[in-house]
């Protein structure tokens, strides 16, 4: 249920879900609040006065007189109806009253892409089929394997091509489990891209019910997959975790130079097979189901991580010219590289296109379906390595840049991964430039996560607390603009406020790796967009991909330039589009096959040869650009802003 919330007195209004936190909607809607403690209740700064409708809330510290006045802490009030806030007014040290900031429209992220993903048939690549058989008689003699494939004929007489069997073992215990059952039994079938089956397993009785399918994400840093119930089409479970590779290195690169060493490339193979049976194990424990239930497994991943699945060696990736070992991954049985599954359950990795553009761009691209539509789109999955694709259903080319570890909290003195105390969301006061902090699970706050970086560094833009260089300006009167051990820096949260006991700053030093990251993603668009003749007034859609493009402020992220400055219609946000691509392609056989079409269009720019990357990239290390005509909405906010 939807509920509307005006914040006066500046008649801001904001829609959020029922039981939505009021200081999270606030700062969603642009609305500054004073706030210094995360949202854990501790400060008592965030007072509003409820004037109409119902929230559910904690008296905390409040003074009862207080309470009685209808005063209540934005922080620990959730949203019961529609309401009407009042936000006390403000006043500045020298007691004038605020001058606020012009309203800047806040988008938490991207709309959905629903529309565009389409739909899917439940027709999976591998089903299972029950069958009643007459048992042999001496007049119908015929081997017990003949009596299996004649019967999966007789129930598919449209297929073309005898059905074949997987594996010798097979046949060793067939004739045992059709006795015991009584000649009734359920096969487990495997489509051929030639036409008809080739059978997997044999089990006795009616066991129809339990096929299920695996949809597996290997990212560099979380591992995650979802359990379909492939006779429909539900998702069942789900479950994540890191990617046990983390403790051999954060990134692809340290993980290619870990493999050179004595063991190491086993070392890393076992670590994410580890990584996939405990999620596995996860998911079979909650819906109590054996892992040998699980009929397929459906994977992508970037190429590293599909090279160290398969134990291949990763070496020549990261070496001009930069060549996988292979980009057509052979069809695998799970069970031969050490994952508890069925002997016979097969594993798929969608095919890679080049060293540093893997299968999980080809799923989300595939998911999107970029490859059926006349729409020229471009797609973005951003991160340590920051993948780009353009094109539509004539073309595509795509490209990977180092974006460094900014977005993912690396490089940045107090950066961390978004987990709880992590700083997600900030604004700042425009006269007293104090901050308004939130953090995740509204906790003191512990540091600084990706999408806190973005909307952090968008805010001290805006507010005139840097400049476009980045650099902090010192004449304002304010003591939470200091010189640090690293230079000049911004006090976020003063130690005696945070979960960690000490001030949380920001730096210039973060602030130059965060244009950096930003530099780089901008750089790789304008370079994809010019090899084909295009620029960004071209475009007729921006997908953004990846959990991280879930949390970006798509506003905030236009100001740093991050993100190019079009029609915010433009923009979609399709969530982990990997784990997405492998979800239809495990429910639906057709939409599987389309994969090949979406590889063949697909052609991979090196942008670390490219002379025209490195100037876009050196033009992109300004906020938001040193070419502002690229960013003219941004260009007209700072010219009202002053």
């Amino acid at each position: 249920m939807k509920y509307t919330i005006t914040f006066l007195p500046d008649n801001i209004t904001a829609t959020v879900d029922k039981g939505e936190n009021l200081l999270n909607a606030a700062a969603q809607a642009g609305v500054y609040i004073h706030a210094y403690c995360g949202g854990d209740g501790i400060c008592g700064k965030c007072k509003v006065i409820v004037d109409k409708g119902e929230v559910r809330s904690d008296k905390a510290n409040l003074k009862q007189e207080d309470w009685d006045k209808g005063y209540r802490l934005a922080c620990l009030s959730t949203v019961e109806s529609d309401l009407e806030v009042t936000v006390p007014e403000m006043t500045s040290k020298s007691g004038k009253a605020l001058k606020r900031k012009p309203k800047t429209t806040r988008t938490v992220s991207a709309k959905a892409l629903d529309s565009l993903i389409g739909s899917w048939e439940v027709e999976p690549p591998v089903s299972k089929l029950y069958l009643k058989l007459e048992p042999p008689t001496l007049e119908d003699n015929i081997a017990d394997m003949d009596r299996v494939m004649r019967g999966i004929k007789q129930a598919f007489p449209e297929h073309v091509g005898d059905p074949s069997y997987d594996h010798p073992e097979l046949i060793k215990y067939l004739p045992a489990v059709l006795r015991e059952a009584d000649w009734k039994i359920t096969l487990l079938l495997l489509r051929r891209n030639q036409g008809g089956f080739r059978i997997i397993d044999v089990e006795a009785g009616d066991t129809t019910a339990k096929l299920y399918g695996l949809a597996v994400d290997i990212g560099t840093t979380t591992c995650s997959g979802v359990l379909v119930d492939l006779n429909n089409g539900a998702i069942l479970a789900e479950s994540s975790g890191y990617n046990g590779q983390i403790s051999c290195g954060e990134d692809v690169i340290s993980r290619i130079v870990y493999a050179k060493r004595p063991g190491g490339q086993k070392a890393l193979q076992d670590k994410v097979v580890v990584t996939i049976n405990t999620i596995i194990e996860d998911i079979c424990r909650e819906l109590i189901i054996s892992p040998a239930d699980i009929a397929y497994i459906m994977a992508a991943g970037n190429t590293v991580m599909s090279h160290h699945l398969l134990g291949l060696e990763p070496k020549y990736l990261r070496e001009a010219p930069y060549v996988p070992s292979v980009s057509r991954f052979p069809l695998t049985k799970a069970a031969e590289l050490g994952i508890h599954a069925h002997p016979s359950m097969r594993l798929f990795l969608y095919p890679c296109i080049a060293s540093y553009v893997g299968g999980d761009i080809v799923a989300g691209v595939h998911a999107c379906q970029m490859a059926k539509s006349d729409k020229v789109s471009l797609f973005i999955d951003i991160g340590t390595n920051g993948e780009i694709v353009v094109g539509n259903q004539d073309w595509m080319v795509c490209a990977a840049c180092s974006a460094g570890p900014a977005f993912e909290g690396g490089g940045i003195r107090y950066g961390m991964r978004a987990s709880s105390g992590a700083i997600e969301n900030f604004q700042i006061h425009p006269e007293t430039f104090d901050p308004m902090i939130v953090t995740i699970d509204h906790i003191k706050p512990s540091g600084i996560c990706g999408s806190g970086l973005i909307a952090i560094v968008a805010e001290l833009l805006e507010s005139g607390v840097i400049d476009q260089q980045g650099k902090f300006r010192h004449n304002l009167d304010t003591p939470r603009i200091r010189q640090g051990t690293d230079g000049w820096e911004y006090v976020l949260v003063w130690a005696r406020d945070s979960l960690i006991g000490e001030d949380i700053v920001i730096t210039e030093v973060d602030l130059d790796n965060l244009m950096r990251a930003k530099g780089a993603m901008y750089a790789g668009y304008q370079t994809l967009l010019e090899s084909v003749g295009l620029t960004f007034a071209d475009l007729d859609r921006v997908i953004m991909a990846g959990n991280f493009g879930a949390y970006i402020d798509l506003e905030r992220a236009i100001c740093i330039g991050l993100l190019p400055d079009v029609d915010r219609e433009n923009f979609y946000y399709i969530g982990n589009a990997s784990m997405l691509g492998c979800q239809i392609s495990l429910s639906d056989v057709n939409r599987f096959h389309e994969r090949l079409a979406v590889r063949q269009l697909m052609t991979n720019m090196e942008l670390s040869e490219n002379p025209e990357f490195m100037q876009h990239y050196m033009a992109a290390l300004f906020l938001p650009h040193t070419d502002m005509s690229l960013f003219p909405t941004i260009q007209e906010k700072l010219k009202e802003i002053g």
